[in-house]
């Protein structure tokens, strides 16, 4: 018999596979890795197999060149049989009140352009005077705390009947919630992509008559750089860009979930409307 060592003693928790799993999900060849990780093939391979058990920083260190999220981070460390590294702290919790406060004063700070805060499942957890304003109108049942981005705009009493090219903007979202999935692996987040894809899709873009944020047709010259979100608010049709941020290199897990989305005006009259609406 073969006397394996510490170091090649089969790992009990399974954390090979996974680590296989977002190797091959994120299209990486274990040579690749090895040389991104300063490790060998051979030892990758070992991992993955279960013949080897990684230390706690060859987990950590595999994980950040597969860009492995945090919450998973942490999944990969306790297969490995090792603590989770990163805190998962309440929003609303005293040690992340800086935090909350630099949220507030950044949204606020970007109006009269809507601007908002969503967690991991879409939940909005700030948004600024723009936003809620772009909320006029819409049921108070789809109102109530928590309140969900994506159902909110995608449910046909929501924010869907005012959006004037609902497919185009529908199709958008619903491709960044399956690229959020196969990077989370979120059966919650799984969930919510199946209600909200089950809502009825527009056969056609909405019409109607309505004028752009001056008053006017909307003009078939306007070069978007980006996909616009172009909805009816007060008889006018408002012209949006998204912008996504998130943290830099976080250290907790409800940070590294947070995402800061700001819309921007898609065309001067869009910007003017909103400076003399909101000013």
């Amino acid at each position: 018999m073969t006397t394996l060592s510490p170091d090649t003693a089969p790992a009990a928790e399974n954390v090979g596979p996974l680590l296989r799993a977002w190797r091959e999900q994120r299209r990486v060849s274990q040579l690749e890795l090895a040389l991104r990780a300063d490790s060998s093939a051979r030892h990758i391979s070992f991992v993955e197999t279960g013949r080897s058990r990684p230390s706690e920083e060859m987990v950590l260190r595999l994980a950040e060149h597969l860009d492995v999220p945090v919450r998973e981070r942490n999944a990969l460390l306790l297969a490995a049989g090792y603590a989770p590294r990163f805190p998962e702290t309440p929003l609303d919790s005293p040690a992340l009140e800086a935090l909350r406060e630099g949220i507030e004063r950044l949204i606020a700070g970007y109006e009269p352009y809507p601007a908002l805060v969503v967690d991991a499942m879409y939940d909005v957890v700030a948004a600024n005077r723009g936003i809620m304003t772009l909320f006029e109108g819409v049921p108070r049942s789809l109102l109530v705390p928590p309140l969900n981005a994506v159902r909110l705009t995608l449910h046909p009493q929501g924010l869907a009947p005012r959006i004037r090219n609902l497919r185009e903007w529908r199709g958008h979202l619903l491709e960044q919630m399956e690229r959020q999935i196969a990077l989370r692996r979120s059966a919650p987040l799984r969930a919510l992509y199946e209600e909200v894809a089950a809502f009825p899709a527009p056969e056609s873009e909405p019409g109607g008559s309505a004028g752009t944020a001056d008053g006017e047709e909307a003009s078939a010259s306007v070069a978007y750089f980006a996909l616009p979100l172009r909805i009816e608010h007060g008889g006018r049709v408002l012209s949006f860009v998204s912008s996504i941020s998130t943290f830099n290199t976080p250290m907790d897990v409800t940070v590294a979930e947070l995402a800061v989305e700001t819309l921007l005006p898609a065309d001067p009259a869009t910007a003017t409307y909103l400076h003399s609406w909101l000013g």
